[in-house]
């Protein structure tokens, strides 16, 4: 059987967190910008490092595991 659990979190964490698609932090304006559905080296750097750790503590701390099959 084959664990699909750091496929799908890693796929959904990647959806969600595409600088300008929810949020992008920082902003072109603010802080925090919503729904910009723009982007820039600094918030690519940012939500990079959001994903490492959200999939790190999702996987290595909290064991989540999707078994199909």
């Amino acid at each position: 059987m084959a664990d699909w659990g750091p496929v799908l979190i890693g796929v959904v964490l990647f959806v969600l967190l595409q600088p300008g698609l929810l949020f992008q932090l920082p902003g072109h304006h603010r802080i925090m910008d919503f729904g910009s559905m723009k982007t820039n080296g600094k918030s690519i750097a940012v939500h990079t490092l959001i994903f490492f750790t959200l999939y790190t503590i999702l996987i290595l701390a909290v064991h989540v595991h999707v078994y199909a099959g």
